[in-house]
């Protein structure tokens, strides 16, 4: 089963910022993300149907505090042929933070779960299926936005298979 676990990142599709990046881009096929932003701590390509993950998940986050991380930059990066990905990000990933990330995915991958794919810290904000788009244009764009810089706590964790239902939910203590 293809599985994730995530930690939550308070911004709203409402924030001024967010409407300056889609009216921008306003014209250009983009599937934005409505809620539901994350980082993607580790997407599991696999993970063994016999082995309950969320006890191990329970004793890793015990006692781990919520990061606080402050995102200040705006992105895109190529996720296929004619798709790229537009992005909210930080130019500063503190250390305790990317520790828990490689804690998590040792984790994972010691249960006998596959991870294809490298961390890369990123909160989705759009899809662009546009085949007039590529990275350089959007950064270029994207470039425009008075982004302001947010120092944000990130509390909720969670642990859901790929489009299906939650598996485990946590709140890290401020």
């Amino acid at each position: 089963m293809k599985s994730y676990l995530e930690i939550k990142v308070p911004i709203s599709y409402g924030d001024s910022w967010f409407k300056e990046l889609r009216d921008l881009l306003d014209g250009v096929n983009i599937r934005w993300q409505r809620g539901f932003y994350h980082i993607t701590m580790a997407f599991l390509d696999y993970a063994p149907d016999n082995v309950n993950l969320v006890p191990g998940l329970n004793m890793l986050l015990d006692g781990e505090s919520a990061p606080t991380i402050t995102f200040d930059k705006l992105d895109a990066f190529a996720s296929g042929y004619n798709r790229q990905v537009i992005h909210l990000t930080t130019t500063r990933a503190p250390q305790d933070f990317l520790e828990l990330v490689e804690d998590v995915r040792e984790f994972f991958l010691a249960k006998g779960c596959k991870i294809e794919s490298d961390f890369k810290l990123h909160v989705t904000l759009g899809r662009v299926q546009d085949p007039r788009m590529n990275v350089r244009k959007l950064q270029d764009i994207i470039s425009r936005v008075d982004l302001p810089t947010m120092t944000l706590t990130l509390t909720g964790v969670e642990y859901r298979i790929f489009r299906g239902k939650t598996l485990g939910l946590w709140r890290l203590p401020e």
